[in-house]
């Protein structure tokens, strides 16, 4: 697993790959790779969930650990609505809390918790995604759900795949934004440049990311 890997190999494996810039520049939906969004939907909020920060919600939240540290894991009976790597616990859940202020948060371990975290090991197959996010937003974080195991793509050949050519900013934003860790896989999007770029959750954590899953799709073509 990634326990072993610190930011420098993991850096040094990523820009040692020779089809890396060939990757990024070129990156599309003809690569090998699972795609994501064979085994994982989204749904969003309803108009009033997400104008009304989740009224009459129940959210469920629990904490798990991983090879790249601590998660909070989040579900209403929907779907999961959000996985976030954790640094300060109470920083994490006040974060979750402010973006639906007016749910009911049940701290308990939920099956559909439990089902999401498997990503280290293998995709979650038929995991449903219940998130907050405007029509622009969600059209984005589809978009990264296409992007194959092992590969990369950039704000501006996401921006051209939602038909929103000039909004790479706005597209950069939406996945900043992002509220799924790891299985929303923002981690795959650098600059066209093969620069990786910063990471929500932190640049280290996007490097060692890539480096796991270029890593896997290596041993999987051998």
């Amino acid at each position: 697993m990634l326990s072993y890997l610190n930011v420098e190999l993991a850096k040094k494996h990523l820009f040692n790959q020779k089809n890396l810039q060939q990757t990024a520049l070129e990156t599309g939906l003809s690569g090998t790779g699972r795609l994501h969004d064979l085994f994982i939907k989204i749904e969003g909020m309803t108009p009033f969930e997400y104008k009304n920060g989740g009224e009459n919600l129940t959210i469920y939240y629990s904490f798990f650990d991983s090879p790249l540290g601590e998660f909070l894991v989040a579900n209403t009976e929907k779907g999961v609505c959000s996985m976030s790597f954790v640094d300060e616990r109470e920083k994490s859940l006040g974060e979750l809390k402010a973006i639906y202020p007016n749910a009911r948060f049940v701290a308990q371990i939920h099956p559909l918790q439990q089902k999401a975290m498997v990503f280290f090991s293998d995709t979650p197959q038929g995991l449903k995604l219940h998130i907050k996010g405007s029509p622009f937003q969600l059209k984005v974080w589809q978009a990264l759900l296409r992007i194959p195991v092992g590969e990369f793509s950039s704000y501006r050949h996401i921006a051209e795949q939602i038909q929103h050519n000039n909004a790479q900013r706005a597209v950069g934003s939406a996945v900043g934004k992002n509220p799924i860790a790891v299985l929303i896989p923002s981690h795959r999007v650098i600059r066209e440049n093969g620069i990786i770029g910063e990471y929500r959750w932190g640049r280290g954590r996007k490097i060692m990311l890539l480096a796991k899953e270029q890593t896997d799709q290596e041993g999987y073509h051998e």
